[in-house]
């Protein structure tokens, strides 16, 4: 089971540049789970990430207080 972490540290986990694992919730409810994906861009003002995916290289938006888990 995956344990809590404080917001400072997952933006932190994200801003080094290592490839992460994460959930997240969407806007309409549902659980989102990124598998290797790296932090492209943070934006400080509306606390969003530029998240990439390493197998696709798709880019995904994510609010950083919607994670769930690192």
């Amino acid at each position: 089971m995956a344990r809590s972490i404080h917001i400072s540290t997952a933006r932190s986990m994200l801003d080094s540049g290592d490839p992460v694992d994460i959930s997240f919730w969407k806007f309409y409810g549902s659980i989102l789970h990124l598998r290797n994906c790296i932090s492209m861009r943070y934006y400080f003002f509306g606390g969003w990430h530029t998240a990439k995916l390493l197998s696709s290289g798709e880019l995904k938006p994510l609010n950083t207080a919607e994670i769930i888990t690192i």
